[in-house]
């Protein structure tokens, strides 16, 4: 995968790169590729073509983690300086997080704010919208607007630019499907693909079948597009930027406006 590699920027403290649908954010306890290995990889070949003796396994550490299912800008830090700064420009909300998506319906409104309160469960590995005093809860809210609506023959579907302003478990996609516009293609919280994933389960079992193993997970319609920061060491201002793509996308790329 190491020539795949997209890399959106780099410098001696951090590197973003593209991380295609299906795969993890870094190493986890299911099989197949992760990003994370793959820029260690590379760095390390770096190091070695630079003459550097003795290189070691690169440090990496992943700021803004995705979900197997969605692709788009990973930023990762070089360094436990960089990735203490990183963190902290992130849990502080200075640093800007923007998605773009594709959701089966209509929103309410052309844009507006999603405000809701959020429980994950740890145990199946989802979550859900909850009362405010229900124990463990947490406050989530993204803003959204709408780029395109369109009617297909499966159904209406909207564009979506979505500023990500909590950083909840499953939040855009739990989010949108309370919404009633549940993410594209998403088997876990859009009921339109809920068939599909019972499906792909073994009879008599309530875990995925062996067609929708992690490593098989297939693309949705949410792509990480933008990330927006302050360099922590120079003060520079940084834009990390990259159109989506996937099935989602060209699906929208295809109607004439």
């Amino acid at each position: 995968m190491s020539a795949k590699l997209d890399i959106v920027f780099e410098d001696e403290y951090m590197i973003a790169c593209v991380k295609p649908y299906g795969i993890s954010s870094q190493p986890d306890n299911g099989s197949g590729e992760d990003l994370m290995t793959t820029i260690r990889n590379y760095l390390y070949d770096k190091d070695i073509a630079s003459g550097k003796p003795d290189p070691g396994e690169p440090y990496l550490a992943v700021i803004n983690r995705l979900d197997r299912p969605v692709a788009g800008i990973v930023l990762y830090a070089k360094s436990q300086e960089a990735a203490s700064r990183l963190s902290e420009s992130l849990q502080s909300d200075e640093m800007s997080k923007y998605y773009q998506a594709v959701v089966t319906g209509f929103m309410d409104e052309p844009e507006g704010t999603l405000t809701d309160w959020i429980l994950f469960d740890k145990k199946s590995n989802v979550s859900k919208i909850v009362s405010k005093d229900t124990k463990g809860a947490k406050y989530a809210e993204l803003n959204y607007e709408v780029l395109d609506e369109l009617d297909t023959d499966e159904g209406p579907i909207s564009y979506l630019l979505i500023e990500l302003l909590t950083g909840r478990h499953h939040q855009i996609r739990c989010q949108l499907a309370n919404a009633g516009c549940g993410i594209w293609g998403d088997t876990k919280y859009n009921p339109k693909y809920s068939a599909d994933r019972n499906k792909s389960k073994k009879p008599g079992s309530t875990k995925p079948g062996k067609n929708n193993q992690k490593k098989k997970s297939p693309g949705i319609g949410l792509f990480s597009t933008m990330l927006e920061f302050t360099h922590p060491f120079t003060g520079e201002e940084i834009t990390l930027h990259r159109e989506p793509e996937g099935e989602a996308f060209d699906i929208i790329d295809q109607v004439d406006w």
